[in-house]
């Protein structure tokens, strides 16, 4: 039996949390040990639920059944939020010399790379769409990113607490490292004539993506192995780096055979 929010202590996020909605976000978040509460909206189905506040109870993380009036007071109108919401510190950005143990272990892995993104609508967009499609981490340079701040995580529909993001010192010389260490690096240029079944590659992989005006750095482009462009029919010459962030990733996993099909409906509604 979960314990019971009274209606009148309304939800906003406390101070240093940050709510992160939906059962296969929360059930990913709570292996981190950083949730302090899971809420249940009464009237929610309990019996898809069941394992997930198990797994919350077992961590001692307090399950909390909540009125249906101040869930959604809590939740954005536009988050699938399946009647689980979670409160867990805020992820931060990590160090570079954490870049080596993130990916250790993960077979061929993608990692998305912003260039120059400062927009943080446009960060959290495309931290949404890495974790969305499976990128073991985001890279970004110490200058001329933007931050993750308050904007960026709401943006990211949680993903900004479940995907690692890491700042490094010299974007260049991060992806000469990453090429040592066997990753073929493509980055996305609206001028190259190659699309991306020319950047097809089944090993470890970086996409790398320009800021949302002056696209690619110069240093950046010498490094990539390829650089390739959304093809388009329209009139509109161009997408937003995070429109254009979500068609490459998705484009380049389902070609490597990293999206599970199966999955894609999966407790959804």
């Amino acid at each position: 039996m979960s314990q019971r929010r009274g209606s009148q202590s309304k939800k906003q996020d406390a101070p240093g949390q940050v709510a992160i909605v939906g059962i296969h976000p929360v059930r990913a978040v709570l292996g981190q040990a950083r949730v302090s509460e899971v809420w249940i909206r009464e009237g929610a189905n309990e019996h898809r639920l069941r394992d997930l506040m198990a797994i919350a109870r077992s961590r001692g993380v307090h399950v909390i059944d909540v009125p249906p009036r101040d869930f959604d007071d809590a939740v954005s109108s536009n988050m699938n939020h399946q009647g689980v919401m979670a409160l867990t510190t805020p992820r931060h950005i990590e160090p570079e010399n954490t870049l080596p143990v993130l990916l250790d272990g993960i077979e061929n892995p993608l990692v998305l790379v912003l260039d120059g993104v400062t927009d943080p609508h446009n960060f959290g967009a495309c931290l949404r769409s890495a974790e969305a499609f499976g990128a073991a981490c985001v890279i970004v340079p110490k200058d001329n990113a933007a931050p993750l701040n308050q904007v960026a995580r709401k943006t990211s529909s949680g993903a900004s607490e479940l995907i690692p993001v890491v700042k490094v010192t010299n974007l260049a010389r991060c992806l000469r490292g990453l090429k040592q260490d066997g990753f073929w690096v493509v980055g996305a240029a609206g001028e190259s004539t190659l699309g991306p079944d020319w950047a097809l590659h089944r090993g470890p992989m970086a996409l790398v993506m320009g800021s949302e005006g002056a696209g690619l750095r110069r240093l950046t482009r010498e490094v990539c192995d390829a650089l390739v462009a959304i093809p388009m029919s329209g009139h509109i010459e161009s997408l937003n780096v995070s429109v254009a962030t979500g068609v490459l990733l998705y484009d380049l996993q389902n070609r490597r055979g990293a999206l599970d099909a199966s999955s894609a409906y999966e407790e959804r509604v």
